[in-house]
């Protein structure tokens, strides 16, 4: 029974790293009216992020706050224009990788991805926009699927500055996304690679 109850645990794993499994209320701002950073060339995002922070009204974050486990992502260009992610973290101990596809949606810092699906008839496609970013030190990026918006802090380091936490909880609250639903990453024990069984390639739905 490991595995089945290793794959029900990484679908929780999955569901809390893209903000759904929650009944959220419209955002204040609609997705498509955030800013990106219109100067940022995809280049620039390549290389390994540290996940800082995240705003969600996702129930297994409000649940397991105290679980959370460092988790980082490494991002390489596509034929110029995509960006393969791999998301790397512990489950019960065990390092797994994450790999996806940000296809281009049309403007400028926009993307979308499809998803490995809840079974509850969430959607299987996720909206993701860099809305704004400093590739030396940190990007705030916004998630969003049918179910709910969340809005993630990443930095080249494990710790930014406070100006910065500031400026990503400004974002999260003109999404509606309070400090009472914003939770902080562990700063240590990132995961750097995952053996064949524990990779979730979901390039290929």
């Amino acid at each position: 029974m490991a595995a089945p109850r290793s794959l029900l645990l990484l679908s929780l794993l999955l569901a809390a790293l893209q903000g759904r499994g929650q009944q959220p209320p419209p955002p204040r701002v609609p997705l498509e009216k955030v800013v990106t950073e219109g100067n940022l060339g995809l280049d620039e995002l390549v290389g390994r992020w540290f996940l800082v922070g995240m705003a969600s009204r996702c129930s297994y974050l409000a649940e397991n706050s105290h679980r959370l486990e460092a988790t980082a992502m490494t991002v390489a260009v596509l034929d110029g224009q995509s960006l393969a992610i791999s998301t790397f973290r512990k489950l019960d101990g065990q390092c797994w990788e994450i790999r996806q596809r940000y296809v281009p949606a049309g403007a400028h810092g926009r993307f979308s991805v499809r998803v490995s699906p809840t079974g509850r008839g969430y959607d299987s496609k996720m909206e993701v926009v860099v809305g704004e970013a400093d590739p030396r030190s940190y990007a705030i990026i916004y998630y969003q699927d049918g179910q709910g918006l969340s809005v993630k802090l990443y930095g080249r380091s494990s710790q930014l500055s406070d100006a910065i936490v500031d400026r990503f909880e400004q974002r999260a609250r003109a999404m509606g996304l309070s400090e009472d639903v914003s939770y902080y990453f562990p700063t240590y024990g990132f995961c750097d690679s995952a053996d064949d069984f524990h990779i979730l390639d979901e390039t290929e739905l």
